[in-house]
């Protein structure tokens, strides 16, 4: 009966046991390298991902202290011979902890691996060299300085005497003063420290890449809305209230100064704030706006930057010597323990969707990191995202709305829309409407300046017709076609394909053709018909040196150039009171993508564009050069009315059953193969048909990803739609069953996962 009592404790022993995955250094190279150790039940109710505990390590058994990344019921490893955690490392939950919670959140959320989601939110650890600062520091008293000069003098050690002579004027010299100026070599200094004359001293300095000007600005007088906003906010935090806000506010109507006050109170209280800003582009105004209200509490983190400047900023932020990080989408993950407030400034820019995986979007981590660290979210924008919107209708999100411009004397720009197929019969060729022409030869005289943006952003090479403007669309899925080598024109939502045709489906006109333009060939196009007009031009190719950015936007704004052409950077944030003239020369290039979402950004795009002229006491002039006059997101832009536009777009959304209505979940599957592709994507479309059609899923595909073949990569996708995000993830995990069960069909096949 002992022995059978024993046998029956074992396993029960076997049953419960549950091993933590722990990672003991959470340098940016090695999260991957984990070790299991067995949970004891007296800490079982307290472990969880995030924390941080006592292990013993090595040989020795020596106490180290590990982070806890996952938790298991099976070990990799002999499970008789793994370690016990040694004990729960007690206090306040530290900024690492609390980002690995949000990585298993990702994970779980995203479909990705732990290690892939852990590598997202730690900062960069990587091995960089810092930044030292030495000094030389006189140790010996005065009247034994002045013995120490005179006998230098009499056996003529001149470097000597001037070391001593420079360190009675000043007992600190900075290292690099004493080698550069003071021309003081090692074998001068080296007897002078070994006899412990002087001191050199060392002490880590961090990199700061924003340069202060030492210039202060005050608070600015917020207009009645601006002030309720305000109010509003603050009365919810004092009141222990942490929500997410959207601030819909039109172009000019001073969501910066909103910023900056909601900032102000939260710093007051001793917490951290994150700001998010779209693109790089937008760092330069940005910051120097936040830099003159806050000081040196304020830092950037974005691409541009070195990785010491990168690592630096991280640094600076776990040791609390700043408040405040701005940045895009990677300064998201800064390392604040007392985190207050998250702002995503522009909120509707797919910049915030990550590209690899996990593909998360960062308005979606923001609400789950604020939820996690009892902090708020804001969000702002003049052209909302339709998900953000439609939250905030529902209620989820608490709205405001800002109506006015900021500037008592600045008021929304007056917006024409040129239909180029009536320039076409006109005889005019160029890509300048009459209109437009004639605008810009105004402004050049009054030496008002002008922008022209070119709307290249999602281009693909859709076909269209000059003469009527109608693109050729899916009949199925309602998106534009793309053209491919072999001269047909394929969906790449459903597979759906046709021969490119001689003339246009809808007038039967030869004009007929793939759409391209750039902003090198206007720049030169420019030039060509206002030669006396100085033009600058900005896209990646001008921008692609570090600080390139910054270097056009400010020539602009100090007046150096007439005309600045761009792409959509050009027309993000920017505030050129001077600009009065804004003409958009394609307003059809992004409406034609082959992608559901493309009117939504063509409204964004052109929205942010008119909101560039007029901002200061002089009016503003937009232009919108189009073949497709009549279709609702451009109406709607040119009237700056965002609400006829959401409505209409989302009946658009609610008949083909695309997000914010329903859920898309997409498969993404990819091998050097193409039969072990075609065999995978079928197999598993097979596979999960059954579920798909009980879960009343809509499932298309797999189809081939709109560029089938990238580097000698083959690409499927496969898309579901439903609009219970939980049902999907049910399916998530049975794909993720199916290709454990049948790893051999997927050899050589990647899968990854996208929620949108």
């Amino acid at each position: 009966s002992e022995l059978l009592s024993k046998l029956r404790r074992q396993e029960v022993d076997a049953m419960t046991k549950r091993f933590a995955q722990i990672i003991i250094d959470i340098s940016h190279e090695k999260v991957d390298r984990t070790f299991d150790y067995r949970i004891p039940p007296q800490f079982e109710d307290r472990i969880s991902v995030g924390v941080l505990v006592k292990i013993p390590f090595g040989k020795g058994n020596s106490l180290r202290k590990g982070y806890v990344v996952g938790i298991t019921d099976h070990a990799d490893y002999d499970a008789d011979k793994i370690k016990e955690i040694a004990g729960i490392v007690e206090g306040s939950v530290s900024a690492e902890s609390q980002l690995i919670m949000l990585a298993w959140w990702l994970k779980e959320q995203y479909g990705s691996t732990m290690n892939q989601a852990l590598k997202t939110v730690l900062p960069v650890k990587q091995k960089v060299k810092p930044k030292e600062k030495k000094i030389l520091r006189l140790l010996i008293p005065e009247e034994q300085l002045e013995a120490l000069t005179a006998e230098a003098e009499k056996k003529s050690y001149k470097a000597r005497v001037r070391l001593f002579k420079a360190l009675k004027e000043n007992p600190l010299i900075p290292y690099e003063v004493a080698s550069g100026q003071m021309n003081l070599s090692a074998a001068t200094l080296k007897p002078v420290i070994e006899k412990g004359y002087v001191a050199l001293e060392s002490e880590e300095i961090f990199r700061n890449p924003v340069k202060d000007s030492g210039s202060r600005v005050k608070a600015v007088d917020l207009n009645g809305e601006q002030q309720a906003v305000v109010n509003a906010f603050c009365e919810d935090y004092e009141a222990g209230k942490r929500e997410t806000y959207l601030i819909h506010g039109i172009t000019g109507s001073g969501k910066t100064e909103v910023y900056m006050e909601m900032i102000s109170r939260v710093i007051s209280e001793g917490m951290q704030v994150i700001v998010l800003i779209p693109e790089i582009a937008l760092t330069y105004q940005t910051v120097m706006r936040f830099y003159g209200r806050f000081g040196n509490r304020v830092s950037i983190i974005n691409s541009r930057l070195s990785a010491g400047e990168r690592y630096d900023q991280f640094e600076r932020a776990r040791g609390g010597d700043i408040d405040i990080m701005i940045g895009p989408r990677s300064a998201l993950f800064t390392p604040f323990s007392r985190l207050g407030l998250i702002i995503i400034d522009e909120e509707h820019e797919g910049a915030y969707k990550s590209e690899v995986v996990p593909r998360y979007h960062a308005r979606d981590v923001a609400v789950k990191r604020a939820q996690m660290q009892n902090a708020s979210v804001v969000l702002g924008s003049a052209t909302p995202s339709l998900e953000a919107y439609t939250k905030a209708l529902r209620g989820e999100y608490r709205m405001f709305s800002l109506h006015t411009r900021a500037k008592a004397d600045s008021r929304l720009a007056d917006v024409a829309v040129v239909d180029l197929r009536e320039e076409l019969k006109a005889g005019n060729k160029s890509i300048f409407s009459r209109r437009l022409q004639q605008m810009i030869g105004d402004r050049l005289e009054k030496k008002e300046q002008i922008m022209m943006f070119i709307n290249r952003r999602g281009y693909a090479n859709f076909v269209s017709c000059r003469s009527c403007g109608e693109a050729i669309k899916c009949p199925h899925c309602d998106v534009t076609l793309t053209l491919h080598k072999d001269n047909r024109l394929v969906c790449h939502y459903c597979g759906y394909s046709i021969p490119m045709p001689d003339k246009c489906p809808s007038c039967g006109s030869p004009y007929i053709a793939n759409f391209g333009v750039g902003t090198q060939k206007i720049e030169m196009m420019t030039k060509k018909m206002f030669p006396q007009a100085r033009v600058l031009r900005m896209d990646l190719d001008t921008t692609s040196k570090k600080g390139g950015h910054e270097e056009i936007l400010s020539a602009f704004a100090e007046g150096d150039a007439d005309i600045l052409i761009g792409t959509q950077m050009i027309v993000k944030g920017h505030d050129f009171p001077d600009v009065t003239l804004v003409g958009v020369l394609a307003a059809d290039l992004s409406l034609y993508t082959p992608d559901y979402r493309a009117a939504e950004r063509t409204f964004q795009l052109l929205t942010q564009a008119a909101g560039r002229a007029g901002r200061d006491a002089r009016h503003g002039d937009v232009i919108i050069q189009t073949y497709n006059p009549e279709h609702y997101s451009i109406v709607t832009a040119a009237e700056q009315d965002y609400e006829t536009f959401y409505h209409q777009e989302m009946a658009y959304r609610r008949l083909m059953k695309y997000p914010p209505v329903n859920v898309l979940f997409t498969v993404q599957m990819a091998s050097k193969s193409e039969a072990a592709l075609v065999e995978a994507a079928d197999r598993l479309a097979a596979h999960i048909t059954p579920q798909a059609d009980e879960e009343k899923v809509q499932m298309i595909g797999p189809v081939d990803a709109s560029v089938y073949k990238i580097n000698d990569i083959y690409r499927k996708i496969l898309y579901l739609k439903q609009e219970n995000y939980d049902i999907l993830i049910k399916i998530r995990d049975h794909i993720d069953c199916f290709q454990q069960e049948k790893s051999e069909i997927f050899k050589g096949v990647v899968v990854q996962y996208d929620f949108s």
